[in-house]
């Protein structure tokens, strides 16, 4: 199955403490529920989904997260919880299946208390 990934921008909002959605989602929108998803901020892969299984890296356990049950609609977004100044940076999310390989970069920034996304390939 070909597909993309792409994000919606999201509109600014406050972050410190508060949960934050790094978004990414597949085009078209089809099932990424076989798929394997890994996050990485900057070279450290903080969430790995693969043969249906979860697993975060150790700093992140508990405050990384993906959508599971939105990923048979291609929601392979990351969610973060108590977003920190330490959150902030270059997140790349690689989506693979048996034919294909796909991924995005999406920079998460931060200006005196207000957060928002940007993505460049």
């Amino acid at each position: 199955m070909i597909f993309n990934l792409f994000f919606k921008r999201l509109k600014k909002l406050e972050l410190i403490g508060a949960d934050f959605i790094v978004p990414c989602h597949l085009s078209p929108e089809i099932s990424a529920v076989d798929m394997e998803i890994r996050w990485f901020k900057e070279t450290d892969c903080v969430c790995l989904y693969k043969n249906r299984q979860m697993f975060k890296r150790r700093g992140y356990k508990g405050r990384v997260n993906l959508f599971t049950e939105e990923l048979d609609r291609g929601n392979v977004s990351l969610q973060l919880r108590d977003f920190r100044q330490s959150d902030v940076g270059d997140y790349l999310c690689q989506v693979i299946n048996t034919e294909r390989t796909e991924q995005i970069t999406i920079r998460v920034g931060y200006v005196m208390g207000i957060g928002s996304v940007h993505h460049f390939k």
